[in-house]
């Protein structure tokens, strides 16, 4: 009988706690800058006001999900309008592959959410604790009086960032002055309670404590973008060709012809989010970030050394400068088919998004025929149909509406509103402002009118007329 080979002892590797360091330089710096951005836009952003008139809200951004309403500064999206919606999540996909094609993980290193915030309170861990040592040394500590009490000041820092996290994010769905004075009250509704208890414990969970473990395990992205790159997306790369083989200062001082510029000082790793060695060459823990880009390019200057050592290339340009020859510019790398098609299409459907938005009409109006039945004999022999008319109006006044029957010869219709004896071919109706208004409506015909198509045509005046047109059915009988 076979023996069974022996099971490992551990399924998988425990966790590192990550401690980065503490770095300045240009690809830092825009990490503060894409930060403070963003950060400021999703906190900002509701209580921004924009006058629509005293017929709608005036949050600048608002998903008004009562009325089924989107509003977004000058532009309001109706339920049918929901193309719109897709388009945008259509333009940022192909955002996501443009970037991913050109530059990595760009995204994952400066934009994406659980960057920003890992990013917050990885500086929240360095105004408490101190810089990459002292974290390291009373992680190490026992647990003293002043560890529970620097843990607790730094996890309540961490628990007002979650609360503030998930208390933005109500405030895009309702007036935001008004949810928080309702909030802080007890008034507000239930759903808002919980929406910021769970958004509190998911902002504090993934950034405060799991971090770079959702960019390498939970994070589906990192599988998906190695499809979209190739041998000439940029990316953060070690030139091992120069660097190879490490060593100390000490030991390439001795003998400068035994080794490569790398002296092995570790800064490229202490400096990574993720705490991962970009000397082991591309991997998926890496976002791209760049911050080893910055530590090495200070070691280097501090050497004397060229730059560079890490820096921005592409597969093709690597093996390139490898044998001997020179490094194309960045821009070059980018300007290729690959990019220059993502480009386009992204900016196609940006102009048919924004031609659609100036071309579409600010009223609408819908038919539907009675079925059962489908039509009535009156005293005088003439025949009616009757008809459910949705009259939309899509601005922030209300507006006359008048509503015109074309074809259909003879015929005159009216409204629950409106008495049979004033039954005309042409009927003007008062539409709330943006709203939509439901009109019952009869449509009489002559004896011996045959089953035919007819249009209601809907239109309006004043500075800025439109119109739309609805084919229906009339029947009779005999057919």
């Amino acid at each position: 009988m076979a023996k069974s080979s022996p099971q490992p002892a551990q399924l998988y590797e425990p966790r590192k706690q990550v401690h980065n360091k503490r770095i300045d330089g240009p690809f830092r710096r825009f990490k503060w800058f894409v930060m403070a951005v963003t950060l400021t836009i999703y906190y900002g952003t509701p209580w921004i006001r924009w006058d629509r008139g005293p017929y709608a809200p005036d949050q600048a951004v608002l998903v008004d999900l009562a009325n089924r309403r989107f509003y977004m500064f000058g532009i309001e999206i109706w339920p049918q309008e929901f193309y719109f919606v897709a388009g945008l999540l259509i333009m940022a996909g192909i955002g996501l592959f443009l970037v991913t094609s050109a530059v990595g993980r760009a995204w994952c290193g400066y934009a994406c959410p659980q960057t920003v915030w890992t990013d917050l309170f990885q500086h929240v861990d360095r105004f408490v604790d101190g810089d990459r040592n002292a974290r390291m040394r009373l992680d190490a500590a026992p647990w003293t009086w002043g560890k529970v009490l620097r843990r607790g000041f730094k996890w309540t820092i961490y628990l007002i960032i979650g609360f503030w996290t998930g208390g933005a994010w109500i405030m895009y769905f309702a007036d935001a002055p008004t949810l928080v004075y309702d909030f802080w009250r007890g008034e507000a509704a239930p759903i808002a309670y919980i929406t910021v208890a769970v958004l509190t414990l998911t902002t504090v969970t993934l950034g405060g404590f799991m971090r770079e473990q959702v960019c390498i395990y939970m994070c589906p992205w990192p599988r998906i973008q190695t499809a979209m790159m190739d041998e000439h997306s940029l990316l953060v790369t070690y030139k091992d060709w120069r660097g190879e083989p490490r060593g100390s200062l000490k030991k390439a001082e001795k003998n400068p012809d035994a080794f490569g510029d790398c002296i092995d000082c570790m800064q490229c790793v202490q400096v990574c989010p993720t705490g991962i060695d970009i000397r082991e060459g591309p991997q998926i823990g890496c976002i791209t970030c760049a911050l080893c880009i910055d530590a090495c390019d200070r070691v280097m200057k501090d050497i004397g050394r060229p730059r560079g050592l890490i820096d921005y290339a592409t597969l093709e340009g690597s093996k390139r400068e490898a044998a001997g020859g020179e490094a194309r510019p960045a821009w070059k790398e980018l300007l290729r088919m690959r990019t220059l098609v993502y480009l386009g299409i992204w900016g196609s459907i940006g102009f048919a998004l924004l031609f659609a938005l100036g071309a579409r009409s600010h009223v609408d109006l819908g038919v539907s025929p009675d079925r059962n039945p489908p039509f009535m004999l009156l005293s005088d022999g003439s025949v009616r149909n009757s008809y459910t008319l949705k009259l939309r109006n899509m601005t922030q006044a209300p507006r006359d509406m008048t509503l015109t029957l074309e074809g259909l010869e003879g015929a005159r219709f009216w409204t629950d509103s409106i008495p049979i004896e004033d039954a005309a071919r042409s009927i003007t109706i008062r539409v709330p402002a943006d709203a939509t208004q439901t009109v019952r409506a009869y449509v009489a015909a002559p004896v011996g009118t045959s089953q035919q198509d007819f249009d209601f045509v809907l239109s309006t005046g004043g500075e800025r007329p439109e119109s739309d047109t609805n084919t229906t059915r009339f029947t009779a009988p005999g057919e």
